[in-house]
């Protein structure tokens, strides 16, 4: 017998058990009658096997009840098994459906708007792909190298949820096929792009990663995700998503580029996640490739942090100034309240219109 909050299913086995009890007959009589071994009987009386339609034509000779009574009792049996069990999973579901931040979700579109639980369960569960929001916790659904500064459950969640609508938009972006050697020849071109606005850069962008297998999506932030870019496998192309959380120019390209690294560098045909040397790997590729080491190193010597001089380096470097503020910022060369005014804001909301 197994039960749940709301059913309890009886296997046929106990109805054969009383037959048994009501004629005194043992279970090895029983299945000798039957023609089946003991172990065999036991499992059926306890509900461990199904009761076949061969079964119920044997208990109909034996036990002189019709066949169609156990095949009867068997299908209700299952069905309530199955009603157990979509029950305890819906339970637990309703458990996780609490970690998402729904509401955001559905105010951008990406799942119906709804306050009901079970409804809620289910639209995610679609949205996923799943039968089970449990399984999401599987590395074979969840392959993801991104930028986060957190890490949380309900930052992990977000995070999926985040991930799978990039994934969604990517199905209808066409690419060729993955080529990451060929793409390293072309990152020179994405520092140039630093120079320009998004309407003039994202398109450009978009076509030149698509040749070398990588589809482009922007998508907006989703609160308590600490996401800033994040890059997985879909099938035979590669989903490069970025968010708008960090407007400042050198946020913006320091992640692009952070993602670029974890392609370039095979990080996201890892088994098991990013560990901590794979996230610094991608921080030096991507910081010396923006920014010249050896170049950097002779700027932080000459010790001239003026605006001149940054926009002097910046020049020299074929990238714009608001990214050398944020490394310096970072390097702790400069305070954070110093220069700001290089930094442009990256106006995202037109790449996601543009999806």
């Amino acid at each position: 017998m197994v039960r749940s909050r709301s059913y309890i299913a009886t296997p046929p086995g106990a109805t054969i058990k009383e037959q048994l009890n009501d004629r005194g007959m043992s279970q090895k009589e029983f299945s000798v009658r039957m023609d089946m071994s003991e172990k065999h009987v036991s499992r059926l009386i306890n509900g461990d096997v199904q009761l076949t339609p061969e079964t119920a034509e044997r208990l109909e000779l034996v036990l002189g009840v019709p066949a169609r009574f156990w095949n009867n009792l068997e299908g209700i049996y299952r069905e309530k098994l199955l009603k157990i069990k979509a029950e305890e999973s819906m339970d637990t579901d309703s458990e996780i459906v609490k970690l998402f931040p729904y509401n955001e979700m559905a105010k951008y579109g990406w799942v119906p708007k709804t306050s009901d639980t079970k409804e809620r369960v289910v639209n995610l569960r679609k949205y996923f792909e799943v039968v089970d929001l449990s399984l999401l916790g599987d590395e074979q659904i969840t392959k993801i190298a991104c930028r986060r500064l957190g890490i949380t459950e309900k930052s992990d969640l977000a995070l999926m949820a985040w991930a799978q609508e990039a994934k969604i938009i990517a199905r209808d972006i066409q690419t060729l096929p993955v080529d990451t050697k060929g793409l390293t020849s072309v990152v020179p071109e994405f520092k140039k792009m630093t120079l320009l606005q998004p309407a003039e850069f994202c398109p450009e962008m978009k076509k030149m990663l698509a040749y070398y297998g990588i589809a482009l999506v922007f998508l907006p932030h989703l609160k308590g995700s600490f996401l800033q870019g994040a890059s997985f496998y879909d099938g035979n192309k590669i989903v490069m998503g970025l968010t708008n959380r960090g407007k400042d120019t050198d946020k913006f390209w320091f992640s692009f580029f952070h993602e670029l690294a974890h392609i370039v560098l095979g990080h996201i045909s890892k088994t098991g996640g990013l560990t901590k040397s794979d996230e610094d790997a991608a921080d030096r590729w991507s910081r010396d490739e923006l920014i010249s080491k050896s170049d950097y190193d002779r700027f932080k010597r000459m010790s001239d942090y003026s605006k001149k001089s940054i926009l002097l380096f910046a020049q020299n470097q074929g990238i714009a100034p608001g990214i050398i503020v944020g490394r310096m910022q970072k390097d702790h060369l400069i305070e954070h309240n110093l220069m700001n005014d290089l930094k442009e804001q990256i106006d995202i909301e037109i790449m996601i219109k543009d999806n």
